[in-house]
This record gives structure tokens, sequence and C-alpha cells, in this order.
């Protein structure tokens, strides 16, 4: 989730563009920070450290697959081996 500090310093800036009383002032960021939370929370962000976390477990996915693959592979063809007839395998 994103961090306190963006959503503070962004209804800082947009309630520093409104021309108003402190009071006010600091009501309109209260209300800005709670809006702009709610919606970023809607969003279903992650931080860059779990998107990272998440990418290396993809990798050793993606590497786990890939040896399974192979496995099959050539077990498959030595299954194709065993069921040729003896002659047809010594062609081979």
């Amino acid at each position: 989730m994103l961090n306190n500090e963006f959503l503070n310093d962004l209804s800082n800036k947009i309630a520093a563009m409104i021309p108003m009383g402190q009071n006010l002032r600091n009501d309109v960021e209260k209300n800005i920070h709670e809006v702009l939370q709610s919606a970023f929370s809607r969003l279903n962000l992650v931080t860059r450290e779990e998107f990272d976390s998440q990418l290396k477990v993809l990798e050793r996915a993606e590497q786990t697959i890939t040896q399974l693959e192979e496995k099959i592979d050539a077990m498959e063809k030595a299954r194709e081996l065993d069921s040729m007839p003896s002659g047809e395998n010594e062609k081979q």
C-alpha cells in the first residue's frame, strides 16, 4: 500500500492551492487525505518491494516449469524408445 508520507504531501500540495484560512485549510487537507487514501486503496496498488518479491517468485516458477517440461520430454522420448519393437529401436 502507499505510504502515508506520499498521501500527506499530496494532500498538503492540493490544499495549498486553495486560498483559505488555516483552520479551514486543515479540514480540507484532512478530507483530501481521506479521499485520496480511499481512492488509492480501491486501486489495489502494491509497493515496489512487493512487486519485486512477486517477480522473483514468478521467475522461480518459470524456471521450475522449464525444468519440468524438459523432464517430461525426456520421459516421453524414453517411453517411445521402450515401446518400439527391438528391431526398430536399433535403427535409431
